[in-house]
Order: C-alpha cells, then structure tokens, then sequence
C-alpha cells in the first residue's frame, strides 16, 4: 500500500485525501487545528462553488449539505451610471446550480468523514523539517497548505505570474437579514469602474443560511478603506456605508442585517501568485505543491475553491494513472502541467478582470443587458472559464461573437 503525506486539511487537501482512501491508499493529513478550532475560528473565504468543482465532490459522496444550504441560481451584473441608475443590468440562470458552505462547516465535517473512512489526522504546525520526517516516511508528500518557510519552498514562476503586488484591497462580510433578490438567487455582481467591485450571494454557515458580502477595492481607492477597522461592529458599518453610498439598490436589500457571528468577517490583500510546484527539501527530497500553494487567485471570479476541487480531481487522476513507479521530480512537473492546461485560463481570465475592462469587453457586457444568449454564456463561464477565449478575451473573436448574435 502507497503512503501519502498531505499538509492541509483545507478544500484540496481533505478531498484529495479522501479520493485516496478510496483506492486503497494510506493517508495522512496532517492539520494545525482541530475541526472544532476550525469551527470556531474566522472565516477563510467566501467559496463559491459551480456545478463541475460541486461534481468532484458529489462524485465522493462529499456533497453534506446540498438539503440545507441556499443554492446560488444564477449570475447577475451591474454597472451603476453614476447618478444613482443602472448603465449596465442583467441577469440569468446558471445551467446548474452553484453553493456556497462556510469551510468553517465544511472541514471539519471532512476531517470526520477523512477519519471515518480510515484516513490518519496528525495535529500539527508542520516546518521544514517536518516535511523531512514525512519525506522519508512517505512515497509522496503533497503540501497544500503552508506559510513561511513552508511557502518558501515554492518558487514564484516569473513566467506565469503577471503581478508582484496585490491589486485589490480584500474585504469579507458574512450577515444575516439581507432581503432576498425579486428574480432567482444569484451572484449579484456590481462593477464600479476605477473603485472595484463589490458582489454578495446566498451561503450556509454555522449559524445557518446567511449571505456573503464580498468587496474588492483598487489599492489607494475608496474601497481601499479597511485599516482603521478595529471591530466586527465597524467592519460591518464600513460594508454598509459602501452599499449605501455607491449602489443604492444594493442597499435596499440592507436595511436589516446583522453579523452571523463575531468572526465572520475578513479584511487583507495578496499578490495572484503562480509558483513552480516542486518544492526541494535541505536534503534534496522533493514535495508537491497543490492548489492555492501553486496556483493563488485574486478572488474577484470566485475560482479559489472551485480552482481547489478541480486540481484536487486532476491530481487524484494523475496519481493513479502513475501506478506503482516513483512519485519523482519529472512525475510532480507533469502532475502540475496536466492541472495548468486547464487552470492557466482562470489566471489569465481572472488577471484581466482586475485591470480596465477593454472596449470588447463593455460591449459585450452592455449587449447582454438585451441579449438571454449572451448573458447566459457570460454566467455559465463561470463554471468552465476556458469558454471565454472563443468569444470574451479576444476583439475579433467578440466582434463575430456579437455580430452572430445580432444576426
């Protein structure tokens, strides 16, 4: 029986894990908390989750929650016009749909189900040269979470990282209260040109159903606004005052919200990174990296913890398809690529929604306000980013795009 060592109880890890264990293998997941602790601590993220990243989980018998949480229909977009209206309004349904579970509800019902179905869980705050130990313990060891001098063993890939500085100011406000959309459930998704976006949708959490507010700002920008914030209570004062004086009809749906709890908010900034996945120990031994440790995100597309599902499911793939030969350098390289040729069009696609969206772009967007065809591509994309290079990214691609529609 081949033993592997995953660090990180977190989206990739524990489903990777427990995709092991199906076929036979023994599995370790080693976390620095307890499921409680988990449960107990600040949110992480706000995890919107599409149907294929939901399938992954379906498909290993993970999906816990599809009877109680709230499912996120449909995909709605607006641009305000700058005097109190709307210059871009649509909406429509995804073909399936999307849920989002609090991973403070999610981890450590997996840690359980982990255990449960013979899996190992060490409780520790794994170093560098724990990863040794492991290392020589295990056949591979895959790291999937990781700060410090843990992260430093991934190197940043210059080649595929367009940014070395974050380029959006963070913000999460988890509330009960907010009034319900008049159409379906939706991501509700509000650009505000040169500020940020600001966008919120149906979750479960600990307390229950909830929605999440999610606001993105462009550093030095009024979004940009979270420093002085020393409370939960003033976290969700500032999250107000942003809907009320930038999207009023946004803050229609605010008149009553409250905290679902006193961690559920979050506020700080990161780099979209891409790093080399092989990380090599003092000794020379090499580990893999999976997920956010290779492949992190700015979250303004919700692909964190869909991008996670799916490199779990395509690692899991790569691992038994190898067999029985050595988990070696050429082997972690492949592994990666195989999950790259899918999730370098998320980071491409990501990336360019963080800059000024181009002329293409705003007709696109602007045609969909009068087109179900194009505002149901422009939602299901979501799902598989990939579609939008046919029709999104390129000019000349959208001029025939929008000229085939039009005809």
């Amino acid at each position: 029986m081949r033993k592997i060592t995953i660090i990180g109880a977190g989206q990739a890890g524990l489903q990777l894990g427990i995709g092991l264990l199906g076929h036979g293998y023994d599995v370790t997941v080693v976390s620095n908390r307890t499921g409680q602790q988990i449960r107990d601590g600040r949110v992480m993220s706000s995890q919107c989750m599409f149907g294929t990243a939901l399938g992954h989980e379906r498909n290993l018998g993970l999906n816990l929650w599809e009877a109680e949480c709230p499912p996120v229909e449909g995909i709605s977009f607006c641009v305000p016009d700058g005097a109190g209206g709307k210059a871009v309004d649509w909406s429509s349904r995804l073909d399936a749909s999307a849920r989002s579970v609090d991973q403070r509800v999610k981890m450590p019902a997996w840690l359980e189900e982990f255990e449960r179905r013979g899996g190992k869980v060490e409780l520790h705050d794994a170093g560098v040269d724990d990863l040794e130990l492991y290392a020589r313990e295990s056949d591979l060891v895959i790291v999937a979470a990781g700060k410090g001098e843990i992260a430093r063993l991934f190197e940043r890939d210059a080649e595929r990282s367009t940014f070395d500085a974050p380029q959006r100011a963070l913000a999460l406000t988890y509330v009960r209260g907010m009034k319900p959309r008049d159409e379906h459930s939706a991501v509700s998704f509000n650009l505000l040109p040169g500020i940020g976006e600001y966008f919120t949708f149906p979750a479960l959490t600990t307390t229950g159903a909830c929605d999440i507010m999610v606001f993105e700002g462009v550093p030095g920008g009024p979004l940009d606004c979270w420093q002085d914030v020393s409370s939960p209570e003033q976290h969700l004062e500032r999250s107000l005052e942003i809907v009320r004086r930038y999207l009023p009809w946004e803050a229609e749906r605010c008149t009553d919200l409250e905290l679902t709890d006193a961690n559920g908010v979050l506020a700080g900034r990161f780099p979209p990174t891409v790093r080399k996945p092989v990380g090599r120990l003092p000794s020379g031994a090499t580990v893999l990296g999976v997920a956010d440790v290779v492949l992190l995100n700015d979250p303004i597309t919700g692909q964190g913890s869909n991008n996670a599902s799916k490199c779990a499911a395509s690692y899991l793939s790569s691992i038994l398809e190898h067999g029985d030969r050595p988990f070696d350098t050429a082997f972690m390289q492949e592994t990666f690529e195989r999950y790259w040729d899918y999730a370098q069009y998320v980071a491409t696609w990501t990336n360019a929604l963080l800059g000024a969206p181009p002329e293409h772009v705003l007709k696109l967007l602007s045609a969909a306000s009068d087109s179900p065809r194009i505002a149901r591509r422009f939602a299901n994309g979501f799902d598989d980013p990939r579609d939008f290079f046919h029709w999104f990214m390129n000019p000349t691609a959208a001029e025939s795009y929008l000229a085939a529609v039009q005809a």
